[in-house]
């Protein structure tokens, strides 16, 4: 695949950003190079090499579930820009 200014044009539209014509030059031939190092690692004999999703062993670290105590809810609403009674006052988001 070839990357074409018309590429890096459609990719800034996509992110919403707007490069200068430097920046948009520089931009094709990373994406250029990325992708012909893509190609050349695409090349390479993996025969008998299992499929990794992380190249170490990767366990989960969560803390154990335990029952604890609740915060009093005036301590958890101190910090509370806008409250009504007890509970949180957030602005309306459906009509």
């Amino acid at each position: 695949m070839e990357v074409t200014r018309d590429l890096v044009l459609y990719l800034e539209k996509l992110a919403r950003i707007q490069l200068s014509e430097n920046e948009r030059e520089r931009t094709q031939k990373d994406l250029q190079d990325i992708l012909s190092y893509m190609n050349t690692l695409g090349e390479l004999d993996t025969t008998g090499v299992e499929p990794l999703s992380h190249a170490f062993p990767v366990t989960n670290v969560l803390r154990p579930d335990a029952v604890q105590e609740s915060r009093a809810p005036a301590e958890i609403l101190a910090n509370a820009p806008h409250r009504k009674g007890n509970a949180f006052r957030v602005p309306k988001t459906v009509e």
